[in-house]
């Protein structure tokens, strides 16, 4: 068996493995080893559906050493007016791009692609079966914690009777013309994705049903926006969030301050969303979306018969040239988190709210940077995944936990100043802080931000 060196393997070469390898390329003089089952670099994106894009700008995704996209503004489309989203084929050449011409060219990193970790370095060929064992002298890093689930690759939940066609939404460019009916299963960002396409491509409204089981909150895309053109939207954004979290006396009535501060929105006014999985939408995809009149709400696809569709919370007809579109997939599904740093392993996952690339890349400064585990512990408390608003109150308040430790190590402050990955110290670096306008609103943030925490607290108890 072959056998050589290393001083760390990562294991998954997806989105965080790549922003993990690339930082700890230019913070240390490490060899790495990525082992990825795919033959390529960028995990879930090589199996994306052909119409998927990010719903977050291009500028802050990705790996901290190289720029996806020319932070240039749409000035077409449903995103109009707003910071550029790379398309599913540009992010996958992205990351092809990032292996070829970033890591391997190092010297220092090498790329086991058609290959599984079988555990304590051994790795096994896919083809050939051929074992390798790799002896890693420092850690092992585990990019699979948080392993995007796919409409391509996932297990249905429901049953399909025969002679009804389902399919992912990667084959809906192909079989979308062969049928006058269309019914998109799921509520999250593909379910949207699905419906946009629909429309954007022609559809009638009255052609689509849309199955939610249960209705999503969603980001309003304008707050998201990372140069300082859009800092009253981003960092006024931010103020206003404070704002709701220091007030609000519930759960709901958090969210619905979020909906009056125009931060989060919902399909239908008159219907109290359940779920936030953070989907980013913009006002002109929302207005889009709402054309669907056709909305089924009860609750999960149990099963799907030519002419019914019986659901968790009841029954009710179909058309039998229906095309189904699966949308049932949830992309990051982990709701329980584990320590990140361990003796000899490092299990790579969020440590800022949906923000997964710069959560990779700032563990790997932390990595480089400190001796013990206690204190990279410390600066590394795990996010999990939101479902609902009491989650994503869990969830923010471990990150604003994250975010005040780091603002008191200097070195962290300084670094996460220049990475590309980190969406919202950019605007703030590119307005004049004497202006009185901004200082105001940077004002309210620190006038807000102790009392935002603190009854944040309490929301995140009840």
């Amino acid at each position: 068996m072959d056998s050589f060196e290393t001083d760390y393997m990562i294991i998954g070469a997806g989105a965080s493995g790549l922003a993990f390898a690339d930082t700890l390329l230019d913070e240390t003089d490490a060899h790495i080893t990525l082992v990825d089952r795919r033959d390529q670099a960028g995990g879930h994106w090589n199996d994306a559906y052909p119409f998927v894009r990010l719903h977050q700008p291009s500028s802050f995704y990705g790996v901290s050493s190289l720029k996806l996209g020319r932070e240039r503004i749409d000035q077409a489309g449903l995103n109009m007016g707003y910071e550029e989203l790379a398309s599913g084929p540009e992010v996958t050449n992205y990351f092809h791009t990032v292996m070829r011409d970033r890591l391997l060219q190092s010297g220092r990193v090498r790329f086991l692609p058609m290959s599984e970790h079988l555990g304590n370095g051994k790795v096994r060929q896919l083809l050939s079966n051929k074992l390798t064992q790799v002896n890693v002298g420092h850690r092992f890093v585990d990019a699979r914690y948080c392993e995007n689930n796919i409409p391509l690759t996932h297990q249905r939940k429901f049953h399909v009777a025969g002679g009804v066609a389902c399919i992912p939404p990667n084959s809906l460019l192909q079989k979308a013309h062969l049928h006058d009916h269309f019914t998109i299963l799921g509520a999250g960002k593909t379910a949207m994705d699905s419906v946009l396409w629909l429309l954007e491509n022609g559809a009638d409204p009255a052609q689509i049903r849309w199955v939610v089981p249960r209705d999503p909150w969603m980001i309003n895309r304008a707050s998201v926006q990372p140069s300082g053109a859009f800092y009253h939207e981003s960092f006024g954004g931010i103020a206003r969030q404070m704002e709701a979290l220091s007030e609000a006396t519930s759960t709901n009535d958090f969210a619905d301050r979020m909906e009056a501060a125009d931060l989060w929105m919902r399909l239908d006014p008159s219907v109290r969303p359940l779920i936030m999985h953070g989907p980013t939408v913009a006002k002109a995809e929302l207005t889009q979306l709402r054309e669907v009149g056709d909305v089924v709400r009860m609750g999960h696809v149990e099963t799907i018969e030519p002419d019914m569709l019986r659901l968790v919370g009841g029954v009710c007809s179909a058309r039998a040239d229906t095309l189904y579109i699966d949308c049932t997939a949830r992309a990051l599904s982990h709701a329980n988190t584990t320590q990140i740093f361990n003796d000899d392993r490092i299990t790579l996952q969020m440590i800022r709210i949906y923000q997964p690339t710069f959560s990779a890349a700032l563990i790997a400064k932390i990595e480089a940077t400190f001796d013990n585990n206690e204190l990279k512990n410390a600066l590394t408390k795990p996010v999990a995944m939101t479902d609902t608003v009491q989650s994503w109150l869990t969830s923010q308040l471990v990150s604003s936990t994250n975010q005040i430790a780091w603002s008191q190590n200097a070195e962290i402050i300084a670094w996460i100043a220049t990475c590309r990955l980190d969406g919202f110290g950019r605007a703030s670096r590119e307005v004049d802080r004497a202006d009185p306008e901004v200082k105001a609103v940077f004002n309210r943030i620190k006038e807000m931000s102790l009392p935002a925490f603190l009854n944040m607290t309490k929301l995140a108890k009840q």
